[in-house]
């Protein structure tokens, strides 16, 4: 089957309207393509909402026992299975025993219970930011707040020591955007943080304590538990997932705000809205350009096209909540919309565990800065912010602001 040229764009897209209008060309030549990515695999790309929706809680559409991350024909096999025995990788029934052991120890109560901690963390942080931003000197909010936050919070979720939390940052930074590292760059940093996570492990077996990994280590059903792959594998979904995300729906929330201040006003004005704005930041500009890769089990007819057995499926989360067929006047930023079913968290039984306290750590972090910062505003020109090259995370390199 004939291929257009490698698509290098949108993935590689250093400004955020050219990433957006690069993946309206795609959608524009129908909702499910195949095309050749710049790292060489063909894929079915799905760009459309009604098809990407449908492929994601397809039976047929699987994950096949995970291993489609970057570099896996050189990722040593031990490597890989500390990584791979997680939920985004399994199907049922396997997906089904894991979801269940794991929520056992990621409850919503446990989520809930973070907040008093999360506020003071934020608040903590815009101090630093309001020092750092005396007198109109620019700040990085990504760097100042942005990136600090998600990871304190994972940090003090997962029971990880302060002192190692950097090391943490610099190893998931490579990890989740793996393709665009040289593969022993990625096998270097991934080889690191899996390293750690079995010190964390035999840590939390010997003096447990109430955090997240304890949990995963202790929870068992039925007379089940997780294997150390699978704990390792969870730890290490946990803070890829977690945190660049998290990270960027910040950043990008932010930023998309401060471009549109007739919709940052709306916001001030009532910030009870706050909930039902970041879901139409999440729609608007979600922190991921794709889900991680599916392939087909059997022939599967999505849209008008059928997509043959064993092909590899890319939903474009990006461009499906930019649908017109879906969202009226999907360019536009409009708080006031009605809170839509986006695909931002994915969908189906792959849908985003970690999707409410994302949604919690975006509410108070984004509340803060508009109520702390009345007058914050960009420090460069809108043009001149530039977007990271990934195949997932859709986030920017920084975002320079004056506070004062």
């Amino acid at each position: 089957m004939a291929e257009s040229p490698p698509i290098t764009s949108p993935f590689v897209e250093a400004a955020p309207a050219a990433r957006h209008a690069a993946f309206a060309e795609l959608a524009a030549a129908g909702p499910v393509r195949r095309v050749m990515l710049f790292t060489g695999v063909p894929v079915w790309l799905i760009t459309g909402y009604a098809e990407a929706r449908e492929a994601l809680a397809h039976p047929d559409i699987i994950k096949g026992k995970g291993g489609d991350g970057p570099h896996r024909d050189v990722v040593p096999a031990e490597l890989a299975a500390a990584m791979d025995h997680h939920l985004l990788g399994a199907d049922p029934p396997d997906h089904t025993r894991l979801r269940r052991l794991v929520s056992a120890a990621f409850t919503r109560r446990r989520i809930e219970g973070l907040e008093p901690g999360i506020r003071l963390i934020v608040d903590g942080l815009l101090d630093d930011v309001s020092a750092a931003g005396e007198r109109g000197a620019p700040v990085d909010l990504l760097a100042a707040f942005g990136y600090p936050l998600p990871l304190t919070v994972l940090g003090d979720l997962l029971g990880v020591p302060v002192d190692r939390r950097r090391d943490f940052q610099e190893w998931t930074s490579v990890a989740i955007n793996g393709s665009v590292h040289p593969a022993e760059t990625f096998v270097a940093a991934a080889t690191a943080l899996i390293d750690y996570v079995r010190e964390l492990l035999a840590q939390k077996r010997a003096d447990p304590s109430d955090d997240l990994i304890s949990g995963l280590v202790a929870v068992r059903e039925d007379g089940d538990r997780l294997s150390e792959d699978e704990l390792t594998s969870m730890v290490f979904l946990l803070l890829v997932a977690g945190y660049e995300t998290t990270a960027h729906l910040i950043g990008g929330g932010m930023q998309a705000l401060l471009a549109h201040p007739d919709q940052l006003d709306l916001v001030r004005a009532d910030p009870d809205r706050l909930p039902a704005v970041i879901e139409e930041l999440l729609r608007f500009n979600g922190p991921a350009q794709v889900a991680t890769p599916y392939r087909t089990a059997a022939p599967v007819r999505i849209g008008d096209v059928t997509i043959p057995a064993g092909e590899v499926v890319l939903p474009a989360l990006l461009s499906a909540d930019r649908d017109p067929r879906q969202f009226p006047d999907p360019e536009r930023l409009d708080v006031t919309r009605q809170p839509a079913s986006h695909l931002a968290f994915g969908h189906g039984i792959h849908h985003c565990l970690g999707a409410p306290l994302a949604r919690l750590e975006a509410r108070i972090a984004l509340g803060a800065l508009i109520d702390r910062f009345p007058k914050m505003r960009l420090a460069v020109p809108p043009e001149e912010l530039t977007l990271q090259a990934s195949m997932l995370i859709n986030g920017l390199t920084t975002l320079p602001v004056v506070v004062t």
